[in-house]
């Protein structure tokens, strides 16, 4: 991916090196269902998840500063590469929100290690990255770059730039209303239903086709996606999808429990947008499900 020269978004927040503490007898069970959910099947909108693990807690955690950490030059090189991408998603969406009349309002990058404390509640490294609608920010500690390149195959420059679009196409989903509606809906079914799930998996795979559409338009602006690069994004999005992860960590998929569909549906939503660049082909929530 071609970054050089690229400008830096200043809408960073850089918490690496800071302690979130913790109420005596850790995050309790909440933090176990976070854990399962998250890692095993990505990140995502975090704010009703982690609204659940807060609640399960006994204080709110506390956040410190530990003045002088140090970073590796792969840390800093990865931090550096996520506040290009990031500036990148604010000149696309900028551009797009125009054509559709609108404003568009960035979110923040907050870059944390080991746990942080969010809008949505406290949430740990390994729920991997996420968007918080309450405080309008994503969340990720770039050690997750690292992990996907190790343990699922997955690594390569485009392919971190999709994980980094697609949070922020949740953003893009707060802005137009889609998110409140989704948690609206999802209200009726109740947590962890196949019909809770199943609006769940609507909702992500969008924020993938919008990711698709980020690339398709930084693409046009900049020149941006070199070869390979395609193939990298869409590597990464096969990898996390439900039936793979499910599939290596038990052995079998479980379908009515999936909540960011399957690997071929991520590849192909992905693609779509990198195909088209047209927000109004990203419709996830009117086909048939069994369509999508």
């Amino acid at each position: 991916m071609k970054l050089d020269g690229r400008r830096q978004s200043t809408n960073v927040e850089d918490r690496r090196g800071r302690t979130v503490t913790k109420a005596a007898g850790g995050i309790g069970i909440g933090g176990v269902i976070i854990y399962l959910i998250v890692s095993f099947l990505g990140g995502g909108d975090m704010a009703d998840a982690l609204q659940q693990m807060q609640a399960q807690m006994q204080q709110a955690p506390t956040e410190y500063a530990q003045p002088g950490t140090p970073q590796s030059a792969e840390d800093e090189a990865l931090f550096t590469f996520a506040k290009q991408v990031l500036a990148g998603t604010e000149d696309v969406w900028d551009s797009e929100f125009k054509k559709m009349g609108r404003t568009y309002i960035p979110p923040k990058l907050v870059v944390f290690s080991d746990a942080v404390s969010s809008g949505c509640g406290d949430a740990t490294s390994a729920v991997g990255p996420f968007y918080c609608s309450a405080d309008q920010s994503v969340y990720i500690d770039l050690t997750f770059f690292k992990e996907l390149r190790s343990r699922f195959g997955a690594g390569g420059d485009f392919a971190y730039a999709y994980i980094i679009a697609h949070e922020v196409g949740h953003h893009v989903q707060h802005l137009l209303g889609t998110l409140d509606e989704v948690h609206t809906q999802r209200a009726r079914y109740g947590r962890d239903t196949k019909g809770y799930n199943q609006l769940t998996v609507r909702l992500e795979l969008q924020a993938d086709f919008y990711a698709g559409v980020w690339a398709h338009h930084d693409n046009k602006m900049f020149g941006s996606i070199e070869d390979g690069d395609i193939e990298e994004a869409l590597n990464a999005a096969s990898k996390i999808g439900d039936d793979y992860l499910q599939t290596k960590a038990r052995g079998k998929a479980m379908p009515d429990t999936f909540t960011h569909g399957t690997s071929e549906q991520r590849s192909r939503w992905l693609k779509r947008g990198i195909s088209t660049g047209d927000v109004r082909q990203g419709d996830t929530f009117s086909p048939d499900y069994a369509r999508l």
